[in-house]
């Protein structure tokens, strides 16, 4: 309470100390000629430890004029330096000091620290959701009570080791691993859904990859800048004008969202022959941009194949839908259990009320199996929207069609693809019966300790379903099992540590350096 006594009294002479958690309006006067800073200022006063930080805590609201805020911070040093000497002055705060010091009062734990750095750089309202849920203790007391388990399941095989010679134990050591082997599974299959949520969070956090995909003068481009409200992308009737990845960052009902405008697929066909070189009709330039579409595809988390309408060469003519086969084989590459498909029929402008349109090809498609998986599940067509857009900038809404250019119904449809791909798995535990809807917040780090957390579970159950086999071979011995054993217990504290050093309570001495990475995106004296 010194400090905050001292500034008190320098910058507010002649009045009685705040009493704690009460406003005060002051006025403020500079602590050496005692000119006044800041005629109207409101002085609070927190006394520890029921602060923010731990720590004694004076605020001062004042105006917020420039000049005012540059007073008053330079006089505020000179407050200690009047009342008691220069040594150990008053200074401006680090970037997260503030955060750092509640951590060390045990104000925060290292959860929270993240969480609350994940607040300061939302964007997207999800962002700010899953930020605004992770600054709970929710995470804590998972990782606690997971902890608190292990620690339990540790302590009865340490007890067994110890303690089975001199003391009768009620189960047989064989029963005594089996029961904890049972707990430890279902700790398992809470990890791994913790694993599963934790990419989904990673999903709202870092943004949903969107690849655009079709061909050449399919309307990607055109896509692209209507759902932006700008021109990202350059349209021309050209084919090819697309060559290189065009990138765009966009909130999509709450969403970070970030678009790839790609190269339009297609083959390269030759042209020339007999005694000429066969010359490509596709460039260089072009041929690398294709290259690298595909590469953004595969690695996208949701894929739009934009497909035009077309006019047919039949007599009469007809409108139909065609799927261009480098299309076709690039979308038997992707991973129908990662990634979510949606067509977006363009330039459905050309079809008339009574035009029948052609969309078997489409259909056909839906129906391929993935050549890339060992198993034989298909595109699920349900989940699997054909979405019916125009372009046209010319298209206005009416009180009967609100919507006639469809973007508005597509953009719903991603809303509602994304809110699929990143609601959090949530198994039944009958010992922690609370959901694990909590998970989506952990971070990177939390997932890679989880992970290393699940390998240590996964040769714990491992060790125990080997120790619960019969050894009816000559070679093996009776201290084979305490091995086993040892082995088992062993995987228990490594489990136990990965989840300390995730809320910062392990022994690794890493929580400095996780501090550090954190607060690199703080702002000053946060």
């Amino acid at each position: 309470m010194f400090e905050c006594t001292v500034a008190i009294t320098s910058l507010c002479p002649g009045t009685s100390d705040p009493t704690p958690r009460h406003a005060y309006l002051r006025t403020l006067y500079h602590p050496n000629d005692r000119s006044v800073l800041d005629p109207g200022a409101l002085v609070l006063y927190f006394p520890t430890p029921k602060t923010a930080t731990g720590e004694d805590v004076l605020e001062l609201h004042i105006h917020g004029g420039h000049a005012i805020v540059r007073a008053v911070l330079a006089a505020i040093p000179r407050t200690k330096s009047v009342t008691i000497g220069a040594a150990d002055p008053i200074r401006f705060a680090e970037p997260g000091e503030f955060t750092r010091r509640a951590f060390y009062n045990d104000r925060l734990d290292l959860t929270q620290v993240e969480a609350l750095g994940d607040a300061l750089v939302a964007e997207t309202e999800q962002q700010r959701r899953l930020a605004v849920r992770g600054t709970g203790n929710s995470l804590l007391e998972r990782y606690e009570f997971w902890r608190s388990q292990l620690l339990y399941a540790r302590g009865e095989l340490e007890a067994l080791i110890d303690f089975s010679e001199d003391q009768h134990f009620d189960e047989s050591p064989k029963e005594l691993i089996a029961s904890v082997a049972k707990q430890i599974q279902r700790l398992h299959i809470q990890v791994q859904a913790s694993i599963r949520n934790a990419l989904k969070g990673e999903l709202l956090r870092n943004g949903i990859k969107i690849a655009l995909l079709g061909a050449p003068n399919a309307g990607k481009s055109s896509l692209l800048n209507r759902i932006v409200g700008r021109e990202a992308a350059i349209v021309s009737r050209e084919a090819g004008t697309t060559r290189d990845v065009v990138e765009v960052n966009v909130d999509i009902g709450g969403f970070f969202c970030k678009f790839g405008d790609l190269a339009g697929l297609r083959w390269d066909h030759v042209k020339g022959g007999g005694a000429k070189q066969p010359v490509s009709i596709i460039g260089e330039v072009e041929q690398e941009g294709i290259r690298r579409a595909k590469q953004w595809i595969l690695a996208a988390d949701v894929v739009i194949v934009v497909l035009p309408v077309e006019q047919t060469e039949d007599k009469p003519p007809s409108l139909k839908v065609s799927v261009a086969t480098a299309i076709a084989e690039t979308l038997t590459q992707c991973d129908p259990q990662r990634q979510s498909l949606l067509f977006a029929i363009n330039k459905v402008d050309l079809v008339h009320p009574n035009d029948e349109l052609d969309v078997s090809e489409v259909h056909i498609l839906l129906h391929t199996v993935n050549p890339n998986t060992n198993h034989t599940s298909k595109i699920n067509i349900d989940q699997t929207p054909l979405n019916r857009i125009s372009c046209k900038p010319t298209q206005h809404p009416t009180p009967n069609n609100p919507d006639p250019s469809g973007i508005q119904a597509l953009l719903a449809t991603l809303t509602t693809t994304f809110t699929r791909m990143t609601t959090a798995e949530t198994p039944s535990d009958p010992t922690h019966p609370s959901s694990l809807s909590e998970s989506l917040s952990a971070s990177e780090r939390h997932r890679l300790l989880l992970l290393q957390c699940q390998h240590h579970l996964a040769d714990f159950l491992t060790t125990a379903d080997h120790d619960d086999e019969p050894d009816t071979s000559a070679t093996s011995t009776a201290e084979e099992p305490d091995a086993d054993i040892v082995l088992a217990a062993e995987s228990l504290r490594a489990a136990a540590e990965c989840l300390a050093r995730i809320t910062g309570r392990g022994e690794s001495g890493d929580v400095e350096e996780v501090l550090g990475v954190v607060f690199e995106k703080f702002c000053v004296g946060k």
